[in-house]
């Protein structure tokens, strides 16, 4: 395998720190090309030290000199501006594009890179959950892979390798639970963003931690799950499975099951997504089957997990209801970490979004942004009054 030139948007972030590890390792495989962060300037300049990429982008603008000044003694190239990371995945020397942002904010930059037919290692699961028909329309037309990072995803993608001529019953994603498995309404009601981040098994951003908390990651990741593999939602069913070592299953017609098991690390698929069709050795702790005597399964409690049910009805109905709800769901967990609404109310605001705004049956491009825009605006408004 050549070596491989990444681009890894958003690199401060929990993703984007572990992949460069993962890049470390394989120094003779993988190389830095660029780095972008939001706000986190100080990590940004020591990966960039670290790492010597061409070329730099901070989002937040008035950290652009700061971040300048700092790599002025390189040949390292800075740019600042949200527009200038969808710029930067252009590049003609990028081999490959890890999208490693939270949220909507990983669209336009998604777009971009499909544009310059770049490969896409995918972790920003919104980009389909939002505008996946789109997305994934314009990467057949430009002939652009789309390899999956998520853990429960790249499960999918690794059981379907060489089953090109088997028919896929069902696909099932299996959950942790998050850290209030078991838990009634009543014990949720009073439930502390401190507690919602303590998460079993993953460590994880905030908004993620809180997304599996509530369940909304699983269902996110369903919608996610139709557009990376072509399957109505008849097809993909979740599982709670508290040891989060099966990363989930692929039924085939006949029959047969396959399973993809690991530690809960994503570096591994991190660096699968990298190195696909091949595998790289690793340098970190590896599945042991000793130590894990025994697997449990349980059906998801849609009622008090409501969030997930809501993404099955978000799926089902499609258009933009998926804009409404994503767009919802991160206004609703920054406003239960800023300690505005409570754990339940977070899945009551997606719900109210989710039957106030107008239903687009076939939204294009503008309509996903307008859609994501008002959404927003209105219910940050409403949740700051609170």
């Amino acid at each position: 395998m050549e070596q491989k030139r990444v681009a890894i948007i958003g690199s401060t972030g929990s993703i984007g720190k572990q992949t460069l590890e993962v890049i470390e390792h394989h120094k003779n495989k993988f190389s830095v090309e660029v780095l972008t962060a939001n706000k986190q300037a100080d990590l940004l300049i020591e990966q960039a030290l670290k790492f010597d990429p061409n070329a730099v982008v901070i989002a937040d603008k008035s950290q652009y000199i700061k971040v300048k000044e700092a790599l002025s003694k390189t040949d390292i190239k800075v740019f600042a501006g949200q527009e200038s990371i969808e710029d930067i995945v252009q590049m003609e020397t990028i081999d490959i594009v890890l999208m490693a942002l939270v949220g909507f904010a990983g669209l336009k930059p998604t777009l971009k890179a499909i544009e310059a037919g770049s490969p896409i290692a995918l972790s920003n699961k919104e980009t389909l959950v939002v505008a996946g028909e789109l997305v994934t329309r314009l990467a057949q037309e430009n002939n652009v892979p789309i390899i999956p990072v998520d853990s429960e995803h790249s499960a999918i993608f690794q059981c379907l390798a060489g089953e090109y001529y088997s028919p896929i019953e069902k696909i099932i994603l299996t959950a942790s639970g998050g850290p209030f498995r078991g838990k009634n309404k009543d014990e949720l009601k009073k439930v502390t963003p401190e507690q919602a981040l303590r998460h079993p098994n993953w460590t994880m951003g905030k908004k993620v931690t809180i997304d599996s908390a509530t369940l909304m990651n699983k269902g996110l990741e369903v919608i996610e799950a139709r557009w990376l593999f072509g399957l109505d939602a008849k097809k993909i069913e979740t599982v709670v499975h508290p040891q989060s070592a099966i990363h989930s299953f692929v039924e085939f017609e006949d029959g047969s099951l396959k399973a993809q098991l690991g530690l809960a690390d994503m570096r591994l698929p991190i660096q699968y997504a990298l190195s696909y069709p091949e595998r790289l050795k690793s340098n970190f702790p590896k599945f042991n089957i000793y130590d894990y005597p025994s697997f449990t399964f349980e059906k998801p409690d849609f009622e008090v997990f409501k969030c997930l049910n809501l993404a099955y009805q978000a799926l089902e109905k499609g258009g933009n209801i998926p804009t409404i709800m994503n767009a919802a769901n991160e206004i609703a967990v920054e406003s239960f970490l800023e300690g505005r609404i409570s754990f339940l109310d977070i899945a009551q605001k997606i719900e109210m979004a989710m039957n106030k705004y107008n239903f687009i049956a076939k939204p294009d491009v503008n309509n996903y942004f307008e859609t994501d825009k008002e959404v927003r605006e209105e219910l940050s408004s409403l949740l700051l009054k609170k």
